[in-house]
This record gives C-alpha cells, structure tokens and sequence, in this order.
C-alpha cells in the first residue's frame, strides 16, 4: 500500500508517549477540567481507506466546470490566459516553493533575486519608478494605495470611480473604516469615469483619486483628464492597472499617476477559485519610504559581488509601531515567481503580441454580437472586455449556457442595477475563433 504520506502506526506513537514522559495520550490533556471537555461525537463522516477518499473528492472535484473542458467568457477580475509550462516547472523546485521571508540574504539569494526581477519588469510596464515585492492582490494593493495617500496628504476623502471592480471597492470601504476615511464614489458616465462628476466632488480634503485602467467594464479611461484635475488640487493620482494592457496601452507612469497597482494574476497565475493571486504596488520615487510590505534592492557584498537584500521596511515589524505605514506582514512570493517566470518567457514583444490579441479578439467579438442582433453597451476603445445586453437574464442565461460547454460572462445586475439583463463578456487570447462563433450562436438561442 503506497501512501501520500507517512502514517503513524501504534508503535510509533507508543515512542513518542516514552519520549516525553506520560503514558498516553489523556495524560497531556490532564491539565483541561472534565468539566469542559468535549464528550460527545463529531459531526463528520467515518473515516475511509485512501482510495475511497480519493474517489469521493474526484467525483466532487467534478461538479466544478473547469477550463480545460469549458470555454470561459468569463472575466471580471480573474482570466483565462496562456502559462507557460515552464512557469509550473520552476515553481515545483523546493528551493522556491517551501522558501520562507527571506531575512537572511546570505541563504536567501535566489528568492531575493527572482522577487528583484518581479519589481523590475513590474517598473517597466507601469513607468514607475519603485515597485515593492508584491502583495496579497489586486483588492488589498488599491486599499493599501489609499491608505498611503491619506496619510501622505493628510487628508480624509478619498475618490474612487463607479467603473473600479466591485469587490474592490467593498475593500477600499473596509480598510476606510478603520481608518475613519470617508469614500465617495464617482460616477461613471458611457462606461467611463464622468470627468464632470469628478471635478465636482474634488475638494480641499481628498487624499487621491482612485481610477481602473482599463476599467471593470474594459472601457479606456482618460488619464491625461483625470491626472490634471486630481494634481490640480494637489491630490495623489492612483490607477489600477490590468499588467497584461499595459503590454500595448501606455503606461499610467506616463500620464503622471503617483501610485500604480493591479494583479498580476494575467501572467502565469490560473483563475483558480478567485486566489491567490498576487498584487503589485507601484510608486514615484518621492513615495518609496512609505510603500507597503517589502523592498528588495540591489547591492554588493564586501567583495563587490553583486547581491539581494530586503530594504526600506515600513511595517510595524521592522520600525515603531507608530511609525508604521502598513500591517501587510506578507507578499506572494511563490505567486510573484509565477509571474516573474511568465513575463521572462513571453518576453516584451510575446506580452505585446498576448495583449494585442485580447483587443483583436474581443473586438471580432463584439461585432458578430451586433450583427446577431445583439446591443453592445458602450461604444468605444476596450481591451478583452464588454457589455451586452441579453433578452433574458443573465443567470438564467449561464444556467443554459454551461449545459453547451461555455462559461457565460459576469452578471453585471448584480452590482449596476441599472444594467439589467447586461452580461460583461470577456474575450482573451484563448478563445478560437470557432469558439467564439459557437458562443455568439448559443447566446442567440437564448432568445427561445
């Protein structure tokens, strides 16, 4: 019988009982009254043998509608892109996947490394000039940025477009109120941040202004509109980027932003169940000593040989607790790997070629929709995402769809009221053509 791991048999725990002195498992309980210990029986299954287990959790795995047997139109946050079977091949090595904080450079030189070279390629695509060594996510990584603006200006209003991802403002308004920071949303007008609504509500007490690039509708935001207004009121400019864009849209560095964040989940990171991922956070070099979670820089040793250390730590852990700028006490250094691994592979003319293909794809898309008969909400330039409006449903919708194979897109009901029976459609880089035709067809159907 060949095991995943090893099981502890009677002897083996009989040695251990001698080892420390007690006769048997009761005994190192003693110190708990009787009072209040557990009597009863727990409400879980019986145990079963290895291969019955695996069996069970097989037929469950299967009631999940993956992508290698589905075609997903589904965006939103999380997408269906190429990795490169390198990508895996390198994380499965030991020294990168059991890696723990590496505080001590002279053992931690590949680790240091690789989250060195994530900061580079994330400051070239985001013409920044100072990327930290990753964070949680997308979500945590634009609260983080407001937080940073709010104490950096001193002031408690914070402005974020209607046409930011959902649950990322859920975030936002959480870290928020904590910090008793007011957040007022802007509302979108076509699908874009409404530069009118947006003048309105700047005032003497807003930190920043909070914009998505291309934003959750894959809509183009104006930046070089929204950089102006914001820095005319001397407010920070924070945009969240999807890396994979910026591969062919020009960088928010160029337009003036002062923080630059996203998900670098695009590169070398699957969909999963919504995580992990792995966020990165961008800054002008006057923000760098306030940026959160962790630095690596670029030194050399006394030999002059070139070498990794962790830098410029401004959480609690590491400097006064009242001079901390975060509590991030992690980053995603297995996942920034997988980027970092991505990126290298597909080099800048592959990432340039992947995103080139997400706006070809998506635009063929959108025009066999209009000659379906379909309304596609919004007109105007777009990257790998958009709207269309549906006879029924959206749920419903899906419901029949992934009967045919497809994973419908985002119900955009849900958190636009106003965009009833619309369905956020995505399209990247893996979609066939045929796919797409037979998607468009089946969402004709629905009609019946």
């Amino acid at each position: 019988m060949q095991h995943r791991y090893l099981p502890m048999t009677d002897q083996d725990q009989k040695e251990m009982l001698d080892r420390i002195g007690v006769s048997s498992i009761d005994e190192l309980f003693a110190d708990i009254p009787e009072s209040v210990r557990f009597k009863g029986e727990y409400n879980i299954k019986a145990a079963v043998s290895e291969p019955d287990l695996l069996a069970e959790m097989a037929a469950m795995a299967k009631k999940n509608a993956n992508l290698k047997e589905y075609k997903s139109f589904l965006g939103a946050g999380a997408y269906d892109h190429y990795i490169p079977v390198v990508v895996d091949h390198v994380l499965s090595r030991s020294e990168f996947y059991t890696a723990y904080t590496p505080y001590q450079p002279e053992i931690s030189q590949g680790v240091l490394q690789a989250i060195f070279e994530f900061q580079t390629m994330i400051c070239e695509m985001t013409g920044m000039e100072v990327a930290n060594a990753s964070m949680y996510d997308g979500g945590t990584a634009l609260a983080e940025a407001a937080m940073l603006s709010a104490g950096h200006t001193r002031r408690k209003q914070i402005l974020v477009s209607r046409t930011v991802q959902p649950d990322t403002r859920e975030i936002l308004q959480t870290y928020a109120r904590g910090q008793n920071l007011e957040v007022v949303e802007i509302p979108e007008q076509d699908g874009v941040t409404s530069l009118t609504q947006l003048e309105e509500l700047m005032n003497e007490n807003t930190a920043c202004v909070l914009v998505q690039y291309p934003n959750f509708f894959g809509r183009i935001e104006d930046l070089a509109a929204i950089e102006k207004i914001t820095h005319a009121n001397k407010s920070l400019f924070v945009v969240s980027s999807n890396p994979l864009a910026l591969g062919v849209l020009t960088p928010p560095g160029k337009f003036g932003a002062d923080i630059v964040v996203g998900d670098a989940q695009p590169f070398g990171i699957p969909t999963s169940y919504g995580g992990p991922y792995c966020g990165f956070f961008a800054v002008t070099e006057k923000l760098m000593r306030k940026v959160p979670g962790r630095l690596v820089g670029q030194t050399v040793d006394e030999e002059g040989k070139r070498g990794f250390v962790l830098t410029l730590q401004a959480r609690e852990q590491h400097i006064r607790r009242d001079k901390a700028t975060s509590n991030i006490c992690s980053n995603q250094a297995l996942c920034a790997l997988a980027a970092s691994v991505s990126m290298a592979t597909l080099g800048k003319q592959g990432v340039r070629e992947m995103a080139s293909q997400n706006i070809q794809k998506a635009h063929y898309a959108r025009n066999q929709f209009k000659s379906a008969g379909f309304e596609v909400v919004y007109e105007g330039p777009g990257f790998n995402e958009f709207i269309v409006r549906l006879p029924i449903n959206v749920d419903a919708a899906n419901k029949r769809l992934l009967q045919k194979g497809f994973i419908g897109g985002f119900n955009l009901e849900k958190n636009y009221p106003e965009l009833k029976n619309c369905m956020l459609v995505c399209v990247t880089e893996m979609r066939k053509k045929a796919d797409i035709d037979t998607f468009v067809r089946e969402m004709g159907d629905l009609h019946a």
